[in-house]
């Protein structure tokens, strides 16, 4: 059987979405007449394309076409201002970026495989970096990915997370040049490359500044902080208050970095204790470089929703990817190409997950809500299995036109 395009990714999205974390369990599951009618209503083909043919199908794609597709439905979010109200200071997109594994095997089985040897052994896998818009409600959206993959077989140098960056910022300034971002990085990015991109694509950044990480930087913060005692605030957050903040901090350092180049930076500080219920209490100390101007009045928010917050790229995003039912280190084919058009069309089942459960039109139907996310896949196979609807269904539920108001509502 012939079938359009638009059925396969289809097929290869709802793999996702419910979680099946197997090209195979399309078959098993998504093949039944119920299922194989819905697919004739929406698609004009009576039948559910096979986890092969995916497979087969998606080695002829190529990824930037299916990348665009996750930037258009971003984009759309942004536009629509469904995330107008989670701006940092109400003007930056904070967008979180670090990388992750995807899937490693023991033998080669492309090209573009990174290695690593580990008494004797030599891993072969691959990793990709994500920038995904992140929100203090707990959004986390793909807006651009970059594949860190070596050119060929023998280089002498491999690909890494920070040349992959580089590549990155630049196909995402030139995909939305106009859209304001705060980027939310971690240490390893604290250095003048990163400094100077950022300033030459009009971008801010909060960036984490480890105590081993530029002692020049460090130095002139620990000589002008004790000056400046009117650069100090302190915030009590949480429960009842219960964790205290204590910020410092100090602008307009000037960091010369290894090619010569100047940058102006601040240096925020924040001390946190932690109070518990039994009286004790932990210390944690946390410090960022940035090219924003720090001010008593937005010192906990660039701290807070700024840099903070990249740590949802890893728990809201990569974490519940790999062990919330999304398998995203399943091996899911060993065509590089394949692999890469999965790999999107996770990123968009994750999207469509994430409004689906935090939408209002599942509110109205399940009141008291369904208990995780994972309930909500097996609800959706459950309905999807079961399930009849004809294409005069489909038809007259999306003639009126409706309003989807979410449970954090930044809109």
């Amino acid at each position: 059987m012939v079938y359009p395009f638009a059925a396969v990714a289809f097929a290869g999205v709802l793999m996702f979405l419910c979680r099946l974390q197997a090209r195979r369990q399309v078959g098993w599951l998504l093949r039944n007449r119920p299922s194989m009618e819905k697919f004739g209503a929406l698609f004009g083909v009576y039948g559910v394309p096979h986890g092969d043919t995916l497979n087969h199908a998606f080695c002829g794609v190529e990824p930037g076409e299916v990348q665009e597709v996750v930037c258009m439905m971003t984009e759309t979010l942004i536009r629509r201002k469904v995330l107008y109200g989670s701006r940092l200071m109400e003007r930056y997109y904070v967008v979180a970026g670090d990388g992750t594994g995807t899937v490693s095997y023991s033998e080669r089985h492309c090209p573009h495989c990174l290695t690593r040897t580990h008494n004797g052994k030599t891993q072969y896998y691959h990793n990709v970096l994500e920038l995904k818009v992140v929100t203090p409600e707990g959004f986390v959206f793909s807006l651009m990915s970059e594949f860190i993959e070596n050119e060929a077989e023998n280089v002498s140098k491999q690909d890494c997370e920070t040349k992959a960056f580089y590549r990155l910022a630049r196909r995402l300034k030139e995909r939305f040049p106009r859209l304001p971002i705060s980027l939310s990085l971690d240490g390893l990015f604290a250095r003048g490359p990163t400094f100077g991109l950022c300033e030459d694509l009009g971008w801010k950044y909060m960036i984490v500044l480890k105590d081993n990480d530029l002692p020049s930087v460090h130095e002139e913060f620990d000589a002008l902080v004790e000056l400046q005692s009117e650069n100090r605030r302190t915030v009590h957050t949480g429960k009842d208050g219960a964790v205290e903040q204590q910020y410092r901090w100090v602008d307009d350092i000037a960091y010369v970095d290894s090619q010569g180049r100047q940058h102006i930076v601040s240096v925020v500080e924040c001390i946190e204790t932690r109070r518990a219920k039994d009286g004790t209490s932990t210390v944690s100390k946390h410090k960022w470089i940035t090219n924003h101007k720090v001010s008593k009045t937005h010192v906990a928010a660039l701290a807070n929703e700024g840099g903070r917050l990249r740590w949802k790229i890893e728990n809201e995003g990569f974490n519940v990817q790999k062990n919330g039912g999304y398998g995203l280190e399943h091996a899911y084919t060993k065509n590089p190409t394949s692999a890469k058009v999965f790999y999107f069309l996770l990123q968009i089942a994750h999207m469509l997950s994430q409004l689906v459960n935090n939408g209002s039109l599942l509110r109205k139907i399940f009141p008291a809500g369904l208990g995780s996310a994972k309930n909500l896949a097996l609800r959706l196979l459950e309905a999807w299995r079961n399930g009849r609807i004809s294409r005069a269904d489909i038809e007259q539920i999306a003639r009126p036109r409706f309003q989807i108001r979410f449970r954090f509502d930044t809109s």
